[in-house]
């Protein structure tokens, strides 16, 4: 990597607010014709994309260059080893968006899901990374800073680096979106009360205005170096328990009426962002074609690991069945339909196809952890303790497998400790341990930290369960009741009101085998 050197730049006053203030047309373009998917892998990032290869190399050279310009400006070393590569598919279209979730809203850009089963995003391919970066950036976080930290500050965070620009030998930091900008200037603001206290979807007035604000306080905070310093003391406290608007006024010594003043004056004058003269080292990307089944197949699989409606179930396993008849004999149809079959048809005829599959591929991890699942669901089921251990042993055995062939797989060391979580000596040391690895491989997965945190607390370890606990009670999208309780468990609080936490039954919490309840 070259010399890196930063200097500020500053957005004149007249210019930025007459760009921000125009309205932003959404340009429809018509499906490309079908083409072969692709799949590049570089150092962070596993990508696909039915688009072209010099695009592809492209979008995934952005996305190690957006991973490292984090790592720079958030003191994590670009040395750091990456535990796992977090899958990325990148679209052509509003139809293909819906082959991986149904019912998406139009002009959705993209997404990002954190499930037992799979953690990946979804971008397309004729719209700006801001909604990939955005939700990227929630991933990093979440990866390497594991704190409770305010709502307004985790969506504020997201928003101030997923508008970073990569030019061919610098990165401008700090610009803002035109959609952020135009509500700053057009709309009326959520209360500095509201926003400091409150998640983006809480009903709350002006509720529009959330996200831009809470992107314009961290560009405050950020643009100032004694105003960093300010943030540390005030995210610490807040971190400890304190009300984050008394902390914001002892962390600033601003009421929230003279920060909201700030506020309004740092959007009126002009508000600098930096540039960092740099250059990146390309990284290397090898890119492969995958087998035509890919066409059918690759979207309807991660569909099934996103969550089906109820009532498109049935369809949802009708539609794997057909497209897999395409494609006999083809792994990812093997592995699809043992899939389908598994979650929405009849779970008998899971067994068929991954059998095959793990006969064609004795080490393909997903099939391993499908037919263990199998065993574990009829085990819960089967009233005869001899046959639901026999069961459970045979799960183990394919598990052991799963985890020989990829001892980085999280979904494995989940299956692993629920498939103990009814036996006497569970959690045991090497229970714990095992889901401290799924930890340190899936941070952002609340039933690893909830998992984890459960095992610690029947060890006594309360201090280290509270930490994993409190970033999922601060969640600003879904903060966990699970998790509340127990946290309130491990700092001594409240115990007798939590029914759902008992001293003498500390088990793993199951990831949900109804994909529905991922949703």
């Amino acid at each position: 990597m070259a010399g890196l050197k930063m200097f500020p730049r500053r957005w004149g006053p007249t210019r930025p607010l007459a760009i921000a203030a125009a309205a932003v047309l959404a340009t429809m373009s018509a499906s490309p014709a079908r083409a072969d998917w692709l799949r590049a892998e570089s150092e962070r990032f596993v990508v696909y994309s039915d688009g072209g290869a010099n695009q592809l190399r492209q979008f995934t050279q952005e996305l190690e260059s957006f991973d490292r310009l984090l790592r720079i400006r958030l003191g994590v070393s670009l040395e750091a080893p990456t535990y796992r590569k977090l899958p990325v598919y990148l679209l052509g279209s509003r139809t293909a968006m819906l082959r991986v979730r149904p019912g998406a809203q139009d002009g959705l850009a993209g997404f990002y899901m954190a499930t037992d089963e799979d953690i990946f995003g979804v971008a397309r391919r004729d719209e700006e990374m801001h909604t990939l970066k955005h939700e990227y950036a929630h991933h990093f976080m979440m990866q390497n800073f594991s704190h409770a930290y305010p709502a307004w500050f985790i969506e504020g965070f997201a928003e101030y680096f997923a508008t970073a620009d990569f030019k061919r030998d610098e990165i401008h930091v700090g610009k803002y979106s035109q959609n952020r900008a135009y509500w700053l200037i057009n709309g009326a603001w959520v209360s500095m009360e509201e926003l400091l206290a409150e998640r983006p979807g809480a009903s709350v007035r002006h509720r529009e205005t959330y996200y831009p604000l809470a992107w314009l306080l961290t560009h405050w905070f950020m643009s100032d170096t004694e105003r960093r310093r300010t943030l540390g003391t005030y995210l610490a406290a807040v971190g400890d328990g304190a009300d984050p608007v008394a902390a914001m006024r002892d962390a600033t010594g601003l009421t929230t009426t003279e920060l909201q003043r700030a506020l309004r004056r740092y959007v009126r004058e002009r508000m600098t962002y930096v540039v960092m003269k740099t250059s990146f080292d390309a990284t290397n990307i090898v890119v492969t074609t995958l087998p035509k089944s890919a066409d059918d197949l690759l979207l309807l699989n991660q569909r099934l690991k996103v969550g089906v409606p109820e009532e498109q179930r049935a369809a949802t396993a009708q539609d794997v069945r057909r497209a897999a008849a395409r494609h006999p004999d083809d792994p990812l149809a093997l592995l699809a339909l043992g899939h389908a079959e598994l979650h929405f048809g009849d779970a008998a005829g899971a067994e068929a196809p991954l059998q095959r599959l793990i006969e064609l591929d004795p080490d393909h991890v997903e099939g391993l952890q499908y037919l263990a699942r199998t065993r574990m669901d009829a085990a819960a089921a089967s009233d005869d303790r001899d046959a639901a251990l026999r069961l459970k042993v045979e799960a183990q055995g394919y598990l052991s497998r799963a985890y020989v062939a990829d001892d980085a797989n999280y979904v494995t060391l989940l299956l692993i400790a629920e498939n103990r979580a009814d036996s006497p000596s569970y959690p045991n040391e090497n229970d714990v341990a095992v889901l401290e690895q799924a930890f340190v491989l899936a941070p952002q997965l609340g039933v690893v930290r909830i998992n984890l945190a459960q095992a610690l607390l029947a060890h006594d370890r309360n201090i280290e369960a509270a930490g994993l606990l409190r970033p999922l009670v601060a969640d600003p999208h879904a903060p966990s009741s699970t998790a509340r309780a127990l946290l309130q468990r491990a700092e001594g609080r409240s115990e007798a009101d939590e029914d759902d936490v008992d001293d003498h039954d500390i088990s793993v919490t199951p990831a949900p085998s109804d994909p529905a309840a991922r949703e």
